[in-house]
Parts: C-alpha cells; sequence; structure tokens
C-alpha cells in the first residue's frame, strides 16, 4: 500500500488528531491550510517529525493549490468544513464552503488517481429536521434540510454530503468513497483552535452560564473521531459506507456533573441548577451561540455507533474521561482562567 495520503483543514481539531495518528502508523502526509504562514505554528502544536509532513495552501472556495496537494496521495481524508461557533449572517456561508470545497477534495483525488476518499460529515446530517422531540437515528437516516429547526450549520453538511455521493455516482468512477459521521467532538485540545463542540466545557468551567440549559448531545472523543477515519481509510469493502461516530447522549446536567465530581475546586464555577427554557431564549437574543442551540431544548436524538463497532471493530473511550480531558487541557493551555 501507498501510504501518502491528503489530509484537508491541516488547522483543525479533528484533522489533527488525524494526522498524528497516521504519522504514528508511517504514513506520510500532505495538509492543506489556508494561509502558509500558520505552518509554524500548526506544526509545532501538532509534533509530526517534518519529514513526514507538507503543508501546501488550499481554500474550499478556489481551485488554487488542490491539485498540487493532492499530487501522489492514493488516499484522502476531506476535513475541512466551517464550523460555526457564533451566529451565522447567512446560511450559504457554511453551505457553500462546505459543499462547493467537498467537491474540490474530490475532483483533486480523482486527478491524482487516489483510490480511497474519506470524508467528514456529521450526525447533523442524519438526525435533524424530523420534527421527533426523541428519536433513535442510524446511517439510513438523512437530514431533512427543510424540517422544522434545522440550523444552519446542519445544512452545510448535509447538502455537503449528498453533493459528494452525488459526485461519486456520477464521475467518481472506481475511486471509493466513505463518510464518518462524528456526533459533538470533545477531548484535549492542541491549541487555542479548537471544535466548536468544546464550548460547551469551556463555558461551564469558567462560569459563563447562568445555569444548566435542558439540552444535551452525543459525546464522541477527538481520539476516537480520528482512529475511525483511519480505519475507514484502511478497511476493505466498505465503499459507500456512512459510520456514525458517537457514545452516549448526554444532558447538559450530566456533563456538568462530571466535571464537580472529577476537578474538584477547579469546577466551581459550574452551575448546578437548571436554566429554565425561557431565560436560554431571552440570552439567545444577545449570544448568536447560544441562539443555535434554542431549537434543541428538551430534545434527545439517539446516534448509536453500532455499525462501526460491527463492521470496524472501533470501541470510544468512555465519555467521562473526554470530558475531563476536555477541561484539563483547557485550563492546562490557560484557555480557561480559573
Amino acid at each position: 500500500m501507498d501510504k501518502q495520503v491528503l489530509v484537508t483543514g491541516g488547522s483543525g481539531y479533528i484533522a489533527g488528531f488525524i494526522i498524528r495518528q497516521l504519522a504514528a502508523e508511517g504514513w506520510r502526509i500532505n495538509t492543506t491550510i489556508r494561509n502558509l504562514g500558520r505552518e509554524g505554528e500548526v506544526r509545532r502544536w501538532l509534533g509530526v517529525p517534518d519529514a513526514q509532513l507538507r503543508f501546501f495552501a488550499a481554500d474550499l472556495l478556489k481551485d488554487d493549490g488542490w491539485a498540487e496537494a493532492a499530487a501522489g496521495c492514493a488516499h484522502v481524508v476531506h476535513v475541512a468544513s466551517p464550523l460555526p461557533t457564533a451566529g451565522v449572517r447567512h446560511e450559504d456561508d457554511l453551505i457553500v464552503p462546505a459543499r462547493d470545497g467537498a467537491l474540490r477534495a474530490l475532483r483533486a483525488a480523482k486527478a491524482a488517481g487516489a483510490t480511497r476518499v474519506v470524508m467528514t460529515s456529521s450526525v447533523a446530517a442524519i438526525a435533524y429536521g424530523h420534527g421527533r422531540k426523541i428519536g433513535r437515528y442510524t446511517e439510513a437516516d438523512w437530514t431533512d434540510v427543510n424540517g422544522p429547526q434545522v440550523h444552519a450549520y446542519a445544512k452545510s453538511k448535509t447538502l455537503a454530503e449528498r453533493a459528494a455521493r452525488d459526485w461519486i455516482a456520477a464521475e467518481g468512477g472506481a475511486m471509493e468513497y466513505v463518510s464518518v459521521n462524528p456526533a459533538a467532538v470533545l477531548g484535549p485540545v492542541l491549541s487555542a483552535d479548537f471544535s466548536g463542540s468544546i464550548e460547551v466545557v469551556r463555558r461551564l468551567i469558567a462560569g459563563q452560564l447562568p445555569g444548566l440549559p435542558n439540552f444535551g448531545f452525543g459525546v464522541v472523543d477527538v481520539r476516537d473521531v480520528a482512529d475511525l477515519h483511519v480505519r475507514a481509510l484502511t478497511a476493505s469493502g466498505v465503499a459507500g459506507e456512512r459510520f456514525i461516530a458517537c457514545g452516549p447522549f448526554m444532558m447538559m446536567k450530566d456533563i456538568a456533573a462530571v466535571l464537580r465530581a472529577e476537578l474538584g475546586g477547579q469546577a466551581r464555577k459550574v452551575p448546578t441548577r437548571g436554566l429554565p427554557d425561557f431565560v436560554l431564549r431571552a440570552v439567545a437574543l444577545f449570544d448568536p451561540a447560544v441562539r443555535m442551540v434554542t431549537g434543541e431544548l428538551g430534545k434527545v436524538r439517539e446516534t448509536p455507533a453500532d455499525h462501526a463497532r460491527d463492521r470496524l471493530g472501533w470501541v470510544p473511550r468512555p465519555a467521562r474521561d473526554s470530558i475531563v480531558d476536555t477541561a484539563r487541557s483547557l485550563i492546562d493551555l490557560g484557555i480557561v482562567k480559573l
């Protein structure tokens, strides 16, 4: 096997851990970032030998650089996609780069002669728009982008994965495509450039929430998400598959309880009381990040990862470990001041 791979979005949270694992397993890695001026910074916190990792400038909205980044790569992991931590002015600000970037990565992969592309999608492309307060979803389900309370991020992930699959069917030829669909990704952070889902833990331990909202999400560790991508990159007979990456569904009160039990005095600012729905909606008037989750109040979306376990032997670590490691890394890096 030619162990040369392109991982897009190398400065991103998930991509960083994928690059680390691939490097540890002996791969040579090309990666893309928008600004090569950040190469030194990203190299420092990735900690991968320079000889194994090359950087290329490429943007989801531009053709430049993609052919050069994919050249010589028999495998591609497409991770790069916009993830908001604040409000979105227009849904196309997420949808267009997610969809068009996926197609650019696929075209570059095919031109380079790649045999398989693994794309990072999301459970947001599976479990939304169905109008149910409590639901259980599998890889066979798709988000209804025209359904109730489907936010821009869910639309972007759904439309990007749909577009990628349509392109593969029409133009992919023998090239294989697999998607990995993670839930909310937690775990240790390598730098201040981390996933938006980390914001939940950061706000809790920083004391920035007046109470615990009545919503939750599936939890998965970034290291396990990276491992599932690598498994999907090399497993035989998985062309066209989707693999959910998710552990338990946890309400905010459950996450807060883990932090208080494991961090002691470092969790002194974590709230203990529930936050009435009307209060959260009032806060959302002034906080775009909070506004994105008001539609989730009281909802439970179970997205079990049975398929990844059964087909790829994937076993995620306990959610408690992921939550604690998230908090401790935020504290250790000085991102949260206690």
